[in-house]
């Protein structure tokens, strides 16, 4: 590809009563243009990811990027939605742009602010993100729910290995001081049902779902003809998007099939197999997602999910080190930024500039699986340090 990242922004994670989306997008989309050392009047394009359904009152943001740099007054900018995976759209939007040399520097931010509303009215928001003709009234966690149901029908029970999932990405996010929940939690907690972890959807339990959290990250993408002018750059071996029916009713719950697909394209157009990927930050929404994509990665077969996690081979140190960020689990997850925030946490530990979270041997290839819905939309990106 022609298109290369050379900046990023990223807020933390969290609930932050002050901030408003606006101020969130400013924040990750200054940093990202210091970072890459340009000004707004050096984008051509803006390209903002931000799922929004109801959560906050702004229907119209994509020009809240525009705030940020009085050069980004009047360059086109356009807001991508696609659930949980709009972060990757916009990524993959820009990406378009750059490649087919209409844009030779793109913005891309994705953002949301979630904590406006309370459980009740997040659960409502996300809920637009299903099957309105079939699954209209039913949770995201009662979704993947039913996943987890079918997985453990077809395969055997796989909790203990998702609560061994929630522990791992907790003690990862105690390296990432951008998460969320940096505080660690043991087996047992994850396991028994309590007053602290009640059961949400049988059989998931809380320590089983992401977080409802606000933030914002940002990436600045160059065309290839422009990468002698920074000093870093990460380039995309792969980026692949697939689209599935949205129907649950439509689709095997007991396998990702659109992720497995998605992750097959990447391997095949960056040239490489799961054995050359060093690391993976993909979407555990809940930890059964998490589960399901490592097969879809091609680490094991089917079914063979709960023994790889229990001989850690999906731990920092293990074969595949899967969410060393702290995941969705763990660093959170603000709808529209998370697409964006994974593609940042992978360049950086390619470049070696992941601090605590680095791995001792700084690796060649790093894969983002963002995913929208019940494994509706996937995005696979396979990154590559190009210029260190």
């Amino acid at each position: 590809m022609d298109a290369f990242i050379v900046g990023w922004g990223h807020t933390p994670f969290g609930k932050f009563d002050g901030l408003t989306l606006e101020d969130l997008i400013k924040q990750a989309t200054s940093a990202a243009l210091a970072d890459a050392g340009i000004t707004g009047s050096d984008v051509d394009g803006v390209w903002l990811g931000h799922f929004n359904s109801g959560l906050v009152p702004d229907g119209f943001c994509s020009s809240m990027v525009l705030h940020t740099d009085p050069g980004l007054r009047f360059k086109p900018a356009i807001r991508c939605e696609n659930a949980c995976a709009s972060g990757s759209a916009a990524v993959y939007a820009a990406l378009d742009a750059v490649n087919s040399g209409r844009c030779r520097i793109a913005l891309v931010v994705g953002a949301e602010k979630m904590t406006a509303l309370d459980t009740a009215g997040v659960t409502k928001a996300l809920s637009g993100a299903s099957y309105q003709a079939e699954e209209a009234g039913m949770s995201f966690p009662q979704i993947f729910a039913h996943f987890t149901q079918a997985y453990a029908a077809a395969y055997g029970d796989p909790t203990e290995a998702m609560a061994r999932i929630a522990v791992k990405n907790h003690a990862n996010a105690l390296l990432n001081p951008l998460a969320h929940m940096r505080r660690e939690v043991d087996l047992d907690f994850c396991l028994t049902p309590s007053d602290r972890n009640p059961m949400i959807a049988p059989p998931l339990k809380l320590s089983d779902c992401s977080l409802i959290s606000d933030g914002a990250a940002a990436l600045v993408i160059i065309h290839r003809d422009l990468l002698s002018n920074f000093r870093r750059a990460v380039g995309f071996r792969a980026a692949e998007m697939v689209s599935d029916l949205l129907p649950l009713s439509a689709k095997r719950p007991e396998r990702f099939e659109g992720p497995c697909l998605a992750v097959k394209r990447a391997y095949q157009a960056a040239g490489v197999t799961i054995d050359d990927i060093d690391l993976a930050e993909v979407h555990d929404c809940f930890t059964i997602a998490e589960l399901l994509a490592t097969e879809a990665l091609g680490l094991v077969s089917a079914g063979q999910a709960s023994s790889a996690i229990r001989e850690g081979q999906t731990e920092r140190g293990g074969k595949l080190p899967i969410n060393l960020s702290g995941g969705l689990k763990a660093k959170g997850h603000p709808i529209g930024a998370t697409g964006v925030s994974m593609h940042v946490m992978i360049a950086r530990q390619l470049l070696g500039e992941a601090d605590d979270m680095q791995l001792v041997d700084r690796p060649d290839f790093g894969l983002c699986l963002n995913m929208g819905g019940g494994a509706v939309n996937t995005a696979v990106s396979i990154l590559e340090a190009v210029k260190a």
